[in-house]
């Protein structure tokens, strides 16, 4: 292909040119760093290519990838030579001398360049080359990073994202193209994506799952204060009722809608979601018939009356959406917090932000916006127990807020103070710092620093030793770090077997939680299966089959039985002996598309066994 015969040598020089551009000013700042950050993670990379040894005797054969691997290499390249160009442009862009359409063009190119070279690393043939675990570890950190930034912006086209490469940024004509035009094709996309995950069990299940975590942190951001925060004032004992607050937002709704599905929202919510190409009801994940948006009068009077009777009207957001005067009281309390010497100011300003950060995801930018983070992760390693719960119950609720993420990871230690509560804290601050690892594993890079740190032995004790809350928080964090594959082994070696087991009989409200994670480690781990063995499952997994009356958990212990005894008569015969045959029989007729798969298989497999 003309114009790609580059070698990993030039490559190499091409990123170090890359690094060195300055990213610290001008508009585009973070943009800058970012992008030359992850392009940073990419040298170890071609450096493993450059050294590889190759089938031919020819030694200058090492210098470019084989015509097999011309597409993605291909991508590669124009992908840096495209990320030099931008960096050059938008480091020295100026707002001021410049028309807005000029900086939408940068940010659109942003985009692009996202795009291209996250269409490489996908094609990447690691098979073909030397490349070690820690370099692709590297490399699969730097995809899913440039996969969200292209999404950031919104709809996707591949064809004109080629164009827009191809072309100078300052041409007028690239960010011609509306984002109307994309729509079609996206959303095709989004109907394929979803069919794809609808096939995987693993990330069937990690969706249902992240689904219960998020209704429990949803409890968390909005339930009463405790008695202790009370004695502030009388507002703060008030509890939201639920159906006033926007699935998504986790707020008190404002302009309540009703989509196709049946389901309310606060419009400009449910509005983003739809204008970002999604086809599915965030809740329900049933298809969206149409679009309409259909105001629900009837909530909208209720959640009125409510706030009349208890005098918040005037405590909401202004009518342009502002919160006018709330930044100088939240710097205030930051201050306190972080300059006082008293125990009982410190903590009275920490019931402050716990009770601020429940109400709004305003409130959690402004704390953010504040400083409060570095000061909050700093007091998460105090020697006073109910400061280090308010500290970690304060960090849970900033991070609902996606973008406070990253800047909990950054300040200091966070995941190893974190750790630190989950480990020596209260009951409640256990479950609290659990359900934080779970909301920052949300993104996918940080999956790898938290199974790093130390956290999995710690969730692990928890979900053996916990209450039934702190059980479900270890569950479901544990289970979403278990999506990236280093941390699985890490899970089956801290013990994590034994304890889903013991739940399987332990309590019903743990059945749910056990059986998804234990679905997930059978088809996965070599390892986790014989524990499962080990810690006698067969048994518990059969009562599941004949006693339980949710369709998922009995789906999941058939699914887990197949891959225990699928190529073992002995455990075929012991769960017929057990009484399976009969549930299984049951299951095959009524239960879902997979049950009834994984139930005929096994009834199958008992069938050829007894001839």
């Amino acid at each position: 292909m003309a114009g790609v015969a580059v070698s990993p040598a030039s490559l190499l020089g091409l990123i170090a040119e890359i690094i060195v551009i300055p990213a610290n000013t001008g508009v585009f700042k973070k943009d800058c760093a970012d992008l030359a950050r992850r392009v940073c993670l990419l040298t170890h990379l071609v450096e493993e290519i450059r050294d590889s040894p190759t089938p031919e005797s020819d030694p200058s054969s090492s210098l470019i990838p084989s015509e097999y691997d011309d597409d993605w290499w291909s991508d590669l390249v124009v992908g840096l030579q495209s990320a030099k160009r931008l960096l050059v442009t938008a480091t020295s862009f100026r707002a001021r001398e410049s028309s807005d359409g000029a900086a939408k063009r940068i940010s659109f190119h942003f985009q692009c360049v996202a795009w291209k070279l996250e269409k490489a690393l996908t094609g990447l043939p690691y098979d073909q080359y030397h490349i070690s675990v820690e370099v692709r570890e590297q490399v699969e950190l730097a995809r899913s990073q440039l996969k969200r930034a292209t999404q950031r912006y919104g709809s996707l086209n591949s064809k004109k994202f080629s164009i827009a490469l191809s072309e100078p940024i300052e041409k007028d004509d690239i960010f011609s193209i509306t984002k109307s035009k994309f729509v079609a094709e996206e959303k095709l996309e989004s109907i394929q994506e979803t069919e794809h995950l609808r096939k995987s069990s693993s990330v069937s299940l990690a969706f249902f799952l992240s689904k219960n975590a998020d209704e429990e942190r949803s409890e968390k951001a909005v339930t009463t204060i405790n008695d202790d925060d009370s004695k502030n004032s009388e507002e703060e004992e008030l509890t939201i009722p639920e159906d006033f607050l926007c699935p998504i937002s986790l707020e008190l709704m404002k302009d309540p809608v009703i989509v196709s599905t049946g389901q309310t929202y606060e419009r400009s919510y449910i509005q983003r979601w739809i204008d970002c190409g999604n086809l599915r009801c965030p809740k329900t994940q049933q298809k969206l018939e149409n679009f309409t948006l259909t105001p629900n009068y009837v909530l909208r009077s209720l959640i009125s009356q409510w706030c009349t009777k208890h005098n918040i009207e005037s405590k909401t957001k202004n009518s342009d959406g502002s919160l006018a005067g709330d930044m100088s009281a939240i710097r205030a309390v930051v201050r306190k917090l972080s300059t006082t010497r008293s125990i009982q100011e410190r903590k009275n300003a920490l019931s402050k932000l716990r009770s601020l950060s429940k109400r709004s995801m305003d409130n959690r930018i402004l704390i953010a916006e504040a400083g409060a983070i570095p000061v909050l992760i700093k007091l998460l390693t105090s020697e006073d127990t109910e400061t280090q719960e308010k500290a970690v119950t304060c960090v849970l609720n900033l991070s609902i807020y996606d973008p406070n993420k990253e800047l909990i990871m950054l300040a200091g230690p966070s995941i190893t103070s974190i750790v630190h509560v989950l480990r020596a804290g209260t009951t409640v601050a256990k479950e609290n710092a659990a359900a934080a690892l779970f909301s920052l594993s949300l993104a996918d890079e940080n999956k790898i620093v938290i199974g790093a740190s130390g956290a999995i032995p710690a969730l692990v004790d928890l979900l053996e030793n916990g209450s039934v809350r702190g059980k479900k928080d270890a569950a479901t964090a544990l289970f979403n770090l278990c999506m990236y594959q280093g941390n699985t082994g890490r899970a089956v070696r801290a013990g994590i077997v034994k304890p889903l087991v013991k739940m399987l009989t332990e309590s019903e409200r743990l059945v749910d939680e056990a059986l998804t994670m234990l679905s997930f480690l059978a088809s996965c781990n070599l390892e986790a299966k014989a524990l499962m063995l080990k810690a006698k499952a067969m048994g518990a997994l059969v009562d599941v089959l004949q006693k339980d009356q949710q369709p998922r958990n009995r789906e999941n212990a058939a699914a887990i039985l197949l891959c225990l005894c699928r190529n073992d008569a002995e455990r075929l015969t012991f769960i017929g002996r057990l009484g399976a045959v009969v549930p299984l029989m049951e299951l095959a007729r009524d239960g879902t598309e997979r049950a009834k798969q994984k139930a005929n298989l096994l009834l199958g497999l008992l069938r050829k066994l007894s001839h």
